[in-house]
C-alpha cells in the first residue's frame, strides 16, 4: 500500500514548482509525436545538468526528455530508500506533481518494485492483467495500460527504478527495452548524485548501514570484521555497535579509510552474501517445514541475548532464545520472535574497592539501536493495547531483522500511558511482582495482539518459559470470538498448537502470584473468556480446589499445553518428578514432559580463527552442516600442532582482553599506580588457564573451589604446573547471598596467594562471555546437582577447542563419554547440603590434582600436550554436532512445531 511521507529532495525541481506545469504541457503537446527518436546520450544528460544546476531539477529534466524520446505520456524516476525496503517518486512528467517526494511504495509493492526486485526490464502491454499489479490511485495513474521500467544501477548498486507509460495498450519492442535500459545507464549516475547530496546516501556507505541493520552481521565474520577495520578503538569504546559507528563517521572520512583499506569489494562482497542469504530458497526450512509457511511459529521469550549492542537480556535462557532464533533464520524455518524491549536492559555492574556489586542502569539510545518500528496492516506503526481493573496499558512494537527472521519487542514506554507503566519495560526482571505480572501480560496478552495487528496467524505459540502462559489464554479467546465456540471447546484446539519449554528445576525459581494480582491484570481477559475467578485461578494450580495455593505461570503452560519439554535428559526427569502431582493418575516416567538438549548457535560463538581453521578441514560450508556428525569427522586429520597454536593464539587474545578489562576497573575505582602495573603483567599464557563465567546464583557455587584454601594455594602457585582463574557474573540485584560469593571471589585479587592466579572481570554479558569460551583451557562449571537445567557455556568452549572440568549435571551428564573432557565426581548426590558441597569440593581438587593439570603439561619433546590435544579432537568431534542449535531447532521443528502445526509428529523422549 502506497504511503504519504515526507520527503526532502534538494530543490524538489529546482527553485519552486513552477515549471512542473510547463514542462508538462510540453510533453504533453509532443509525447504522441511521430518523429525520429534516440537513445538518450551523457553528453545530453550533463547538458540538462549544466541548465538545471542541481541534482533534482536534473532528474525532472531528463524524465522530461526521456518522455519525448520514447514518445510515451509519463515518464518517471522512483529512488531507493536507504532503508532499501521502499521506493519514492523523486520526479515524473504525466502522474500529479504534489506526489513528487510523498508517494512511496514498498519494493515489493507494484511493478514498479517488480523492476527493483529483480534487477531487469519489466514490460506490460495490459498492466491490470499482470499479477503484480497495483494502482496508486493519488497518483493519478487510472488512465495508463502499458507499463515498461528498467533498473537505474550505478557502479554495480541498485539507485532505483526509471519507468514511462502509455495511455493507449503498447507493446514495448526488444529495441525499446534495450534503448530505455541504455537511458537509464545514462541516468542511472544522476540519481546516484540526487542521492548522495540529499536524504539519500553513497553506495559504500548506504550498504554498510543495510548491514548494519540487520543482525546477521553479528554471526558472519567477513561483515563483522567490516565494522572493525573501518575504526578499531571506535568500535570497541562503542560496544561493537555497527549503527552508531556509522552515525560517528563523516562520510569523507568513511570514503578515506575505505580507500585506504580496499573495503569496497569486501563491502559489496558482503552485501551480496546477504542478499543470497535472504534469497536463498533450497534450505532446510524450505523441505522439512512446509506446514509452518501460512502460520509461522511465534516464539515468545521474556528475553533475547543476540549481541552485545541490543542489551535486552540478562543471561542463559536469553542467550539461548537469541541462539534459537539466529538458528531459525540459518535453517529457513518460519519463525517470529516477541518479546520486550527494556529501555535500560539489566543493569550494568561495577565492583567497589570493598568487592560489593553496585548496579547502574543506563539509558539505552533508540536511534542506536537496529529496530523500527513494526508498521500494521493500516500502514500505521502498531500499538498495542491490554485492559487491566487497574486501567489500560498500550505498548509500541519494534521490530528487529534478525537474519531471514523476525524478532518483536514490545515496549511500554507510549505516551498515554500512566507514568508507572511507561516504566514497565525500563527494566529487565527488575521490581517487585505487580511489575513482574504486568510485564508478563504485556509478552504474553500484548504480543499475540501484535502479531494480529501485523496481520500474521501463527501456526504454533512456543512459549520459552513460563513468562508468557498467558498467550495462552488471550489465544483461546481470540479463538472462542472467531469460530463462535465456547472456552471447552477452545481449550483443546489451541493447546494442541502450544509448544512449551521449562527451564527451572527449582520449584521456587517458578513465577507464583496472588489471586488478587491475577485478578488485577487478567480479570477483563477472564470475563471474555467467560470464566469465573475460580476456574481461571484453578488453571494455575496443582490442586485447583487449594484456595490457599499461588497461580503459578508453569502450571498454566503445562496445562494449557499439547507438548512440554525440559532443556536435557536429567532435567525431564527432575521435571517429570516435580510435576507429578499435575497429572493425577500416571506415574512419574509417564508425566508428559520430553526433553531436547539445548545447543548453541556455532556462527556465534565460533572465534575466527577456529572458524578458519575448520574451513579448512572440514569442508566448503561445514557451518551449514553442524548438526551432522559426519561433519566434524575431519578433525582428527587437523595436524595437532596446528589446532595448539590456535588454541594459543585464542588464549593469548582471552589474556590481553582480561588484564585489559582489568586495568580499566582498577582506574575506576581509584586504585595506585603499583596496581595497575602489577594488573597489567597479570596472568601467564604458559598456565593453566580456567574460566568461570555465568549468574552467581547460589546452586552454581562459584566459590566450590574456596572449599580448601590451602590445597588450592599449593596448586596455583606450584613454579613446575602453575593454574590461574578467571571469574565473570553478575549476581542478581536482590540476591544478598549470591553478591557475598561474588565478593567473596573479587576478594581473591587482593589475597597475595592469589593475586596474581585470580582475575574477575566486571559487568558479564555476551561480549565478556564470547571472550572466555573461545580462550580458556578449561571450563569449571559446578552447579549443585541436579539443579542445572542445562548450561551451554560450555559447549561453546567445546567448539573452541576447550575442556570441560565440571559436575555431571545438565547437558554434561548426557555429554560426557570418559575421554572427551573431565567430571567432578560419579554423580552422586547427598541430601544434606553441607555433605554435598564438602564431596563436590573434594572431587574437583582431586580432578584438578590427579587429571586435569597432570595431562595439560604432559609435554612431548615438540613441546605439545598430545593427550590433552586428543581430548580435544574427541570433544569436538562427539559433541560439536550433538549440541548445536541447529540440532536444536531442527528437533523443535520435527519433533514439535511440524506436529502442533498438522504435520508429522515424532517423539521428543530422545536425542539423536
Amino acid at each position: 500500500m502506497a504511503k504519504q511521507v515526507e520527503w526532502n529532495l534538494p530543490g524538489r525541481l529546482g527553485k519552486d514548482l513552477d515549471r512542473y506545469d510547463e514542462v508538462a504541457q510540453e510533453i504533453g503537446q509532443e509525447a504522441h509525436s511521430r518523429g525520429a527518436w534516440s537513445v538518450l546520450t551523457l553528453e545530453e544528460v550533463r547538458s540538462l545538468g549544466a541548465e538545471g544546476g542541481q541534482p533534482a531539477e536534473t532528474l525532472m529534466n531528463v524524465v522530461a526528455l526521456v518522455a519525448k524520446r520514447f514518445r510515451t505520456d509519463v515518464c518517471s524516476a522512483y529512488l531507493l530508500e536507504p532503508d532499501r525496503a521502499n521506493l519514492v517518486l523523486a520526479a515524473t512528467v504525466g502522474l500529479r506533481r504534489e506526489c513528487i517526494g510523498n508517494l512511496r511504495m514498498g519494493i515489493h509493492e507494484g511493478l514498479t518494485g517488480l523492476v527493483a526486485e529483480q534487477l531487469r526490464p519489466v514490460a506490460v502491454s495490459q498492466v491490470k492483467h499482470h499479477p503484480r499489479f497495483k494502482y496508486f490511485k493519488e497518483a493519478g495513474e487510472e488512465p495508463y495500460q502499458s507499463f515498461l521500467g528498467v533498473p537505474l544501477i550505478d557502479r554495480g548498486v541498485l539507485q532505483g527504478v526509471l519507468v514511462v507509460q502509455t495511455i493507449e495498450a503498447r507493446v514495448f519492442g526488444e529495441d525499446e527495452i534495450r534503448m530505455l535500459t541504455e537511458a537509464a545507464t545514462q541516468v542511472a549516475p544522476v540519481v546516484s548524485e540526487a542521492r548522495a547530496l540529499d536524504r539519500f546516501i553513497a553506495p559504500l556507505q548506504e550498504r554498510l548501514w543495510e548491514l548494519a541493520r540487520n543482525l546477521w552481521w553479528a554471526w558472519d565474520h567477513n561483515s563483522s570484521s567490516l565494522f572493525v577495520d573501518l575504526d578499531p578503538v571506535r568500535w570497541s569504546k562503542l560496544n561493537h555497535n555497527p549503527i552508531s559507528l556509522l552515525g560517528e563517521l563523516p562520510l569523507a572520512r568513511l570514503e578515506s579509510r575505505a580507500a585506504e583499506l580496499t573495503l569496497h569489494s569486501r563491502v559489496n562482497y558482503a552485501y551480496r552474501r546477504l542478499l543470497e542469504y535472504l534469497e536463498a530458497d533450497r534450505t532446510w526450512g524450505a523441505r522439512h517445514a512446509g506446514v509452518l509457511r501460512p502460520h509461522p511459529v511465534a516464539y515468545f521469550s521474556a528475553e533475547f541475548g543476540l549481541h552485545e549492542s541490543l542489551p535486552v537480556y540478562s543471561g542463559g535462557l536469553g542467550v539461548l532464545a537469541g541462539d534459537h532464533i539466529k538458528a531459525a533464520s540459518d535453517l529457513d524455518i518460519p519463525l517470529i520472535g516477541i518479546g520486550l524491549f527494556y529501555g535500560q536492559g539489566y543493569f550494568r555492574q561495577r565492583l567497589d574497592l570493598g568487592g560489593w556489586q553496585r548496579e547502574e542502569y543506563l539509558e539505552t539510545d533508540l536511534d542506536h539501536l537496529p529496530m523500527e518500528a513494526a508498521i500494521g496492516k493500516d500502514g500505521r506503526p502498531v500499538v498495542v493495547e491490554i485492559e487491566t481493573r487497574s486501567g489500560r496499558i498500550q505498548a509500541k512494537v519494534w521490530r528487529v531483522k534478525v537474519g531471514r527472521r523476525d524478532l518483536l519487542l514490545l515496549d511500554s514506554d507510549v505516551e498515554g500511558n500512566a507514568p508507572e507503566d511507561r516504566e514497565l519495560t525500563s527494566r529487565l526482571y527488575g521490581g517487585d511482582l505487580r511489575i513482574r505480572i504486568r510485564q508478563e501480560v504485556l509478552l504474553g496478552v500484548g504480543g499475540l495482539r501484535a502479531l494480529k495487528a501485523l496481520g500474521i496467524s501463527p501456526g504454533v505459540l512456543h512459549l520459552n518459559e513460563g513468562h508468557s502462559g498467558f498467550a495462552v489464554l488471550e489465544a483461546i479467546r481470540m479463538r472462542m470470538e472467531d469460530e463462535g465456540i465456547g472456552f471447552d471447546v477452545a481449550v483443546p484446539r489451541v493447546s494442541r498448537e502450544v509448544v512449551f519449554t521449562t527451564h527451572t528445576p527449582v520449584p521456587a525459581g517458578h513465577d507464583r502470584f496472588s489471586a488478587a494480582l491475577v485478578e488485577e491484570h487478567i480479570g477483563p481477559l477472564r470475563e471474555a473468556l467467560r470464566l469465573t475467578q475460580e476456574s481461571l485461578l484453578g488453571l494455575g494450580r496443582e490442586n485447583p480446589d487449594n484456595a490457599d495455593e499461588l497461580f503459578c505461570m508453569t502450571v498454566l503452560a503445562l496445562r494449557l499445553s499439547r507438548r512440554a519439554n525440559a532443556v536435557s535428559a536429567l532435567h525431564a526427569e527432575v521435571s517429570r518428578a516435580m510435576w507429578t502431582g499435575l497429572f493425577h493418575g500416571k506415574a512419574e516416567d509417564d508425566v508428559p514432559i520430553g526433553h531436547i538438549t539445548n545447543g548453541v548457535h556455532v556462527p556465534s560463538w565460533l572465534a575466527p580463527h577456529m572458524f578458519r581453521l575448520y574451513d579448512r578441514h572440514l569442508g566448503t560450508g561445514w557451518h551449514q552442516r553442524s548438526s551432522e556428525a559426519k561433519t566434524w569427522e575431519g578433525i582428527e586429520n587437523v595436524d595437532d600442532g596446528e589446532l595448539w597454536e590456535t588454541h594459543l593464539t585464542l588464549k593469548s587474545q582471552l589474556l590481553e582482553f582480561v588484564r585489559r578489562r582489568a586495568v580499566e576497573q582498577a582506574e575506576r575505582r581509584g586504585e595506585s599506580r603499583e596496581v595497575l602495573e602489577r594488573l597489567e603483567r597479570v596472568l601467564s599464557p604458559d598456565a593453566l588457564t580456567i574460566g568461570f563465567a555465568r549468574r552467581f546464583a547460589t546452586y552454581k557455587r562459584a566459590n566450590l573451589i574456596l572449599k580448601d584454601i590451602e590445597k588450592l594455594a599449593t596448586m596455583v602457585n606450584d613454579p613446575n604446573r602453575p593454574v590461574q582463574f578467571v571469574f565473570a557474573g553478575k549476581a542478581h540485584p536482590l540476591d544478598e547471598p549470591g553478591k557475598r560469593i561474588l565478593q567473596q571471589i573479587a576478594g581473591m585479587m587482593r589475597d597475595p596467594q592469589f593475586r596474581d592466579k585470580f582475575v574477575f572481570v566486571e559487568d558479564y554479558d555476551i561480549n565478556v562471555g564470547r571472550h572466555f569460551v573461545q580462550g580458556v583451557d578449561v571450563w569449571l562449571n559446578n552447579p549443585r546437582r541436579p539443579q542445572e537445567a542445562s548450561g551451554t557455556s560450555g559447549q561453546k568452549v567445546v567448539l573452541n577447542g576447550g575442556l570441560n572440568l565440571s559436575i555431571l549435571d545438565g547437558w554434561w551428564a548426557e555429554a560426557y563419554d570418559g575421554m572427551n573432557g573431565f567430571a567432578i565426581g560419579t554423580g552422586k548426590t547427598h541430601s544434606n547440603m553441607s555433605v554435598h558441597d564438602g564431596r563436590d569440593g573434594e572431587d574437583l581438587l582431586s580432578a584438578l590434582r590427579e587429571e586435569v593439570i597432570p595431562l595439560y603439561y604432559q609435554r612431548d619433546r615438540d613441546g605439545l600436550p598430545r593427550g590433552w590435544i586428543k581430548r580435544m579432537k574427541r570433544a569436538i568431534r562427539t559433541l560439536g554436532w550433538r549440541f548445536s542449535a541447529d540440532r536444536m531447532v531442527m528437533d523443535y521443528t520435527l519433533k514439535c512445531y511440524n506436529p502442533a502445526a498438522g504435520g508429522i509428529s515424532s517423539d521428543m523422549r530422545s536425542n539423536p
